[in-house]
């Protein structure tokens, strides 16, 4: 051993003896300890102490080879529960505890400082250790207290402990060498003892939770086991120890306030009953966590922010990397104002460890990777520093040191060559977390001073216009009256203080951007309306408010279209999708929604039919207004914004049909031969204008439900058999109720079932036969016309394979040429009579004289008469693809093909954009006159003439 030892051991004799007798499992073990033991015990005189106090600390440590070796929880609640097995007073408690504490915190000291362990696994090992001595020594205390008092019970007869919240750093697994452990303490119900005194359960957790903190807290002659810190329970110092979840709901609901929600981000429950835990952590979780994106989390945490550093410049603590500026409390600030702002909605961001946040975060898109992994090395860095200054003599310490030995101690026990290389590389980590801060949260887009904010909701008429007028508005009457009407609302006059200040601020901002838009009237009385839907819902004016972006975005769709705004108003929770606006134009793809849709599905319970509902009607909503701004912005085509409606309502369907389809088979079994979870003998097929790719934002659905394969009244296989015929129906009316269901969040599609055979008189779903049949034999004219935009859309194969052939025999049939004529000339004629829109001055982009159903009527007349010797005219179901086949074979010329290809997506472009601009699908007779003529020509041409 000796010629391990440099000459400095020599000057503390007795850490020399203790060595002398030290016995190691290998020479490995042995050649590593004295490799780094000048370094440990001078960069932490904790741990010399400890072992030159207490040689047994060492000896075990190297004997059993533990310090050698990553520890568990598993480790020190076994160890713990065997030393508290053998006392019996708390003399030797709280000896046994301190003893245990110091002996783990050495190794944990020594193998951080020697770089045996990175700074994730020294925070997760002290964290262990803090939580096997919370619920090993509550355990003895627990059961020592029953003895003398009897346990108190729960409502089902069982033995109810206390349960424990860690919180801070302990909750989130991150503890600090010389951290304090922040608990709350909760009891799930009152109750009383059957001991003399009938003592409550109140008295009883109280004086539990007392000899607790006294057992781990109080410094002895052998130091504290975990400093106990118990001011974030409800009402802070001033409020009981513990407290019983009727207490807690009812403070949680009402009284308690903001910066707690802040703190509860990273609360746990630690100890206690496993299932009494859950309903707390429920409680707590609905407590910090809005259903909405609560962007007021960014002004909170910027005011908490600016307390702490005036705080710290009182007292002249700048230099603390955890408070300061550019400290750990800013990096950690950044992952939970996303936490705030989305962990109500985004179930993934409610994690505790900030590293992981961190990562999450990146996953979302909602921080580049580069700043990602800035904030994570940093958080890292500062972490160790933090360690190393308590590590130094076991104090909760976090300011840098002025004393030049300790400054160069910790600049040798974090690997640096001198003090001023540490300091310089502390000082540039700290700006460059500081500057990533200030983008954050600080800045956000918008500083709250970037306006200065003007009394709009307050003002005069004289006050408004002059301010007006200094803005640029030269004739501001309109907007003055717009203003005066809004503030005089019903809504906004409600509006707290708080809501008018975010509200003013949103105002201003609004009329500077606005003012040289030619119908800024427009924008503003839309606005208005959106801001009156909002009242009382202040986080969002505060989301506006806190993104420029989002604010932009509104603003320019607000002034193409009125019916985006008011999908906004009934839905808000889709401010959200104006925060990415590369998310908000991007394409859209089978995978993209499909994924998208998981997603949201992963954050809810599926199983619970209100969250369900609302969580697809969420998903559509979305994505209709992703679709309505590209479309608005002219990125994509009609035909694009066709394709990418039917494509969500195609994965909508998909979902729905595997869920309705699970919940029948737990109700009743599957049909025989069929596997859990595979759908079979059943499918659904699209007709209108989601069969045809045609589907408008406002479009219902028509759909036909077929099966096949099996006997009506062949019985499903499971406890509550029924026939196949009645299962496949209980299928079809399940998806129709998570379909229709009006909720909050709206309806997802109108359904229109009347397109089976039938109509409203036929079954609900349909056997593959008598579809067959009716297609073939007893269908009308106009029944055939629809087919031919039918296709299918989701389910099982050979159901997808039998309707093609029944399709193909149905549309493939010869028929009587001048009778199919005669037949859809009746049924034209009775659509125009019916349905025509007739507005002086106007007409009808659908059903006018050459317009959309004139082109639909006459490709699908040449469908039905051509494809008996053109087989291939029934491939496609939508009117653009058919029109090029019909030209293929010589229907239609190049210049009819063209022509009616163009005046289809003009009229369905100006009737898209009518809708989102709530006005009817009609045009000046003026528009399109000579189109609309040409059209008419081919109509006649084509339908008309014998």
């Amino acid at each position: 051993m000796t010629s391990y030892l440099s000459t400095s051991f020599y000057s503390n004799a007795k850490l020399a003896d203790i060595l002398v007798d030290l016995k190691f499992i290998n020479k490995d073990h042995e050649f590593i300890f004295y490799e780094v033991l000048n370094k440990v015990v001078n960069v932490s005189p904790f741990v010399l102490n400890c072992i030159t106090k207490n040689s047994i600390i060492i000896h075990e440590l190297v004997e059993s080879g533990y310090l050698f070796q990553e520890s568990s929880l598993y480790r020190f609640n076994s160890d713990i529960h065997n030393l508290l097995s053998s006392i019996s007073n708390d003399n030797d408690l709280y000896k046994i505890l301190r003893y245990y504490r110091n002996r783990e915190m050495v190794r944990i000291a020594w193998r951080d400082i020697a770089g045996w362990a990175n700074i994730e696994d020294t925070m997760l090992e002290i964290t262990c250790l803090a939580e096997a001595f919370i619920s090993e020594t509550l355990d003895y205390l627990f059961a020592k207290l029953c003895i003398e008092k009897g346990c108190p019970i729960n409502k089902l007869g069982q033995i109810q402990n206390i349960v424990v919240v860690g919180m801070g750093k302990l909750g989130a697994w991150e503890l600090n060498f010389s951290s304090d452990i922040d608990l709350i303490f909760f009891y799930e119900s009152d109750g009383l003892l059957t001991d003399k005194k009938s003592t409550s359960y109140f008295e009883f957790y109280t004086k539990l939770v007392q000899s607790f903190i006294k057992a781990i807290d109080s410094n002895t002659e052998n130091g504290f086991v975990f400093r106990v810190d118990t001011r974030l329970r409800p009402f802070g110092e001033s409020g009981p120890i513990v407290m019983n979840y009727d207490g807690l709901e009812i403070y949680y609901q009402g009284q308690a306030r903001e910066w707690e929600r802040y703190a509860m981000v990273k609360s746990r429950v630690i100890y206690g009953d496993v299932n009494a835990g859950e309903r707390l952590q429920a409680l707590l979780t609905q407590f910090t966590y809005r259903r909405y994106l609560d962007y007021r989390a960014v002004g909170e945490l910027r005011q908490l922010k600016k307390k702490i550093n005036i705080e710290l410049q009182s007292k002249d603590k700048l230099n603390n990397i955890k408070l300061g500026l550019g400290g750990i409390r800013e990096i950690e600030f950044i992952g939970q104002v996303f936490q705030l702002i989305r962990g109500g909605r985004d179930k993934i961001l409610r994690e505790r460890s900030i590293l992981k946040v961190f990562d999450i975060l990146y996953e979302l898109n909602l921080l580049p990777i580069e700043i990602i992994s800035t904030l994570k090395e940093s958080y890292r860095f500062l972490r160790t520093v933090e360690n190393r200054l308590q590590q130094y003599e076991d104090k909760q310490t976090h300011d840098i040191p002025k004393n030049i030995t300790q400054q160069n101690i910790l600049a040798s026990g974090l690997d640096y060559p001198d003090w001023e290389s540490l300091s310089n590389k502390i000082q540039s980590v700290r700006l460059v977390v500081h500057d990533i801060f200030n983008q954050i949260i600080a800045n956000r887009n918008s500083l709250s001073d970037e306006y200065n904010i003007i009394d709009w909701l307050d003002a005069d008429i004289s006050f408004i216009s002059t301010h007006l007028r200094a803005l640029g508005y030269s004739s501001p009457e309109s907007i003055i009256n717009l203003i005066i009407q809004f503030k005089q609302s019903y809504s906004v006059r409600k509006i707290t203080a708080r809501g008018v200040n975010e509200l003013n601020r949103l105002i201003s901002k609004i009329l500077e951007y606005i003012v040289n838009y030619d119908n800024n009237f427009d924008i503003l009385s839309r606005l208005f309306n959106l801001f009156n839907a909002l009242a009382g819902r202040n986080v969002y004016y505060a989301l506006l408010n806190e993104n420029k972006q989002a604010l932009s975005q509104l603003i320019n769709l607000a002034s193409k279209s009125s019916w985006i705004v008011n999908l906004i108003s009934n839905h808000p929770i889709l401010l959200d999708e104006l925060l990415d606006s590369q998310s908000l134009y991007s394409p859209v793809t089978r995978q993209s929604l499909n994924d998208e849709l998981n997603y949201f599905l992963q954050q809810i319970n599926v199983d619970d039919m209100d969250e369900l509902l609302n969580a697809l009607r969420q998903f559509k909503n979305a994505n209709i207004l992703r679709i309505a701004a590209a479309d608005l912005y002219g990125i994509i085509s009609i035909s694009v914004i066709s394709d990418y409606l039917s494509l969500l309502a195609e994965v909508i369907l998909e979902y729905v049909l595997q869920h309705a389809w699970r919940l029948t088979v737990l109700r009743h079994g599957t049909p025989p031969q069929t596997n859990l979870g595979q759908i079979k003998g059943f499918g659904i097929i699209a007709y209108g204008k989601l069969g045809g790719l045609e589907l408008s934002y406002s479009s219902d659905l028509d759909l036909v439900f077929l099966y096949g394969g099996v006997s009506d009244t062949t019985l499903t296989v499971g406890e509550n058999p029924i026939p196949c015929a009645q299962f496949y129906a209980k299928v079809v009316k399940r998806m129709v109720v998570i379909l229709t269901t009006h909720v909050h969040s709206g309806t997802l599609y109108e359904i229109d079932l009347r397109l089976r055979p039938s109509g409203n008189s036929g079954l609900l779903v349909s056997s593959l036969e008598a579809y067959q049949t009716y297609q073939l034999e007893n269908s009308w004219t106009w029944e055939q016309q629809a087919l031919v935009r039918a296709r299918f859309i989701t389910g099982d194969a050979i159901i997808a394979d039998s309707f093609h052939i029944i399709r193909q025999r149905s549309l493939c049939r010869k028929r009587d040429t001048m009778l199919l004529k005669s037949e859809v000339l009746e049924m034209r004629c009775k659509m125009r009579q019916n349905l025509e829109v007739k507005i002086t001055g106007r007409f009808d982009l659908k059903q006018a004289i050459g317009c959309i159903a004139d082109i639909e009527f006459i490709v699908q007349f040449a469908v039905l008469a051509l494809s008996y010797e053109h087989h291939n005219l029934i491939r496609w179901t939508d009117v653009l693809r058919l029109l090029v086949c019909l030209q293929e074979i010589g229907f239609f010329s190049v210049e009819e093909t063209e022509l009616l290809s163009n005046a289809y997506c003009q009229f369905r472009e100006q009737s898209h954009h009518a809708a989102l601009l709530e006005q009817s699908a009609t045009a000046s007779e003026n528009d399109f006159v000579s189109i609309r003529s040409r059209v008419a020509t081919v109509w006649h041409d084509k339908i008309e003439r014998t």
